[in-house]
């Protein structure tokens, strides 16, 4: 979900939101088929593959998602930057209902940059949950995930790099 304001003449501030809910949908259906895709003699694994989603093992997707989502936010620096606002964070587990990106961007800032930058951060969490999970439930599988993680990083990292501003083509007279 995304939802923008402007903030003024130069800036607007856009913010990213992914809801855990979905998020959760997402890992859950693909941890699903990553067990049901394995041999039938591997029942034991797929049980534990299928399982990422129950209790006691969703603290482990908590734990993976906070981390990713702070990564993506550290990946969008020059957008994302914040003043400090609390002096005092532990550790404590929490599970937050969506997990927000604050973006202060030009205002002729793409629209269109923004919408891909929300698919591939959806997509990137989703699939750090997936490699870490499999890295213990099914560790042949982890290094697919773990592949489409670092694509989906370079392309996170890149995407708001390409283009700051309008295209301008000049005219040539001849």
């Amino acid at each position: 979900m995304l939802e923008c304001r402007q903030i003024d003449s130069q800036s607007t501030e856009a913010a990213l939101l992914f809801k855990r809910e979905q998020l959760v949908y997402d890992i859950r259906n693909l941890a699903y088929v990553e067990g049901d895709i394995m041999p039938e003699d591997q029942r034991h694994e797929r049980h534990t593959v299928q399982d990422i989603g129950e209790a006691g093992n969703i603290d482990r997707v908590t734990r993976v998602l906070d981390l990713a989502h702070s990564e993506c936010v550290e990946w969008l620096y020059p957008f994302t930057k914040r003043e400090i606002c609390n002096d005092c964070i532990d550790d404590s587990l929490t599970e937050r209902e969506v997990y927000g990106i604050y973006l202060t961007v030009p205002r002729d800032f793409s629209q269109t940059t923004l919408n891909a930058i929300e698919n591939l951060v959806h997509e990137y969490l989703v699939c750090s949950v997936l490699a870490d999970w499999l890295s213990i439930a099914n560790p042949k599988k982890a290094g697919v995930w773990k592949e489409k993680m670092e694509e989906l990083k370079t392309a996170i990292k890149n995407k708001p790099r390409l283009r700051r501003g309008r295209l301008r083509i000049v005219k040539h007279p001849f």
